[in-house]
């Protein structure tokens, strides 16, 4: 048998394969989720998993989850991600979870999600947010953190992506250096995830997920903030697969 779990992300889709194949694998969401679950499809089928044989079991979640229609089952989010955080940090825990589109704060307890809390209105204190301003400051993702590192924080106070841009767009002006502004962008995101983590009570582990999991530097501010220690994971971005593929095993 294989339990396949697929979390179609605004940004990113996320596949994880469990039982007769193990494996993992992420691509674009580009802008049709459909045609993102024909690539997967097909990219599945390239490790001999073929989605409609009887021995394979899927679930599916994320932002475009009602395209897989060749899952089993459709999950939310918070439960796909909830079991997918748990098996990360192997037991009860507070889940970050910083999408492209929303952030999310799950409490699991028990084993079960008891709690969560999430912010979908406005994109600052996203990835979209960081995406922005990375493009904005000419780089990539990667390379933001990478200058922020080595930046001193500048303030940045607009709660709006629009206003914030204009913001950076200021300090482009003004002759700030890219190092300063790419810290500034940061800490800001950290403050706002901070501000929505403080509205919940939060567990003694807490991990990230999603595409800046694997970000020391950002876990460690945001370990600053919270006065509690956050821990990055390599294997964050895929809690929501992981999560999708093990509730798979249980249909």
């Amino acid at each position: 048998m294989n339990y396949v779990g697929i979390d179609i992300g605004s940004t990113a889709s996320k596949v994880v394969a469990l039982g007769d194949k193990n494996i993992e694998f992420v691509l674009p969401t580009g802008w049709s989720s459909k045609e993102t679950v024909d690539e997967i499809k097909n990219r599945l089928l390239s490790y001999e998993i073929d989605v409609c044989d009887d021995n394979t079991k899927i679930v599916a979640t994320g932002y475009g989850r009602i395209s897989v229609d060749f899952a089993d089952k459709i999950i939310t989010e918070i439960t796909c991600h909830g079991k997918g955080g748990t098996e990360i940090a192997k037991g009860d825990c507070t889940i970050i979870d910083i999408g492209g589109q929303d952030t999310k704060v799950i409490i699991v307890e028990n084993n079960f999600v008891s709690d969560f809390i999430m912010n979908d209105k406005c994109s600052a204190g996203t990835g979209k947010f960081i995406e922005v301003m990375a493009n904005r400051l000419g780089v990539t993702i990667d390379e933001l953190f990478y200058m922020a590192k080595k930046g001193e924080t500048v303030k940045i106070s607009s709660l709006c992506t629009v206003f914030a841009e204009s913001e950076v767009i200021s300090f482009i002006g003004k002759g700030a250096k890219r190092e300063d502004i790419a810290a500034g962008v940061v800490d800001s995101v950290a403050s706002k995830v901070a501000t929505l983590c403080n509205k919940k009570k939060l567990s003694d582990k807490i991990i990230i997920t999603g595409g800046i999991s694997h970000n020391e530097y950002f876990a460690n501010l945001l370990s600053k903030k919270l006065k509690k220690k956050v821990e990055c994971s390599k294997e964050g971005r895929y809690a929501g697969a992981l999560g999708a593929a093990l509730l798979a095993k249980e249909l």
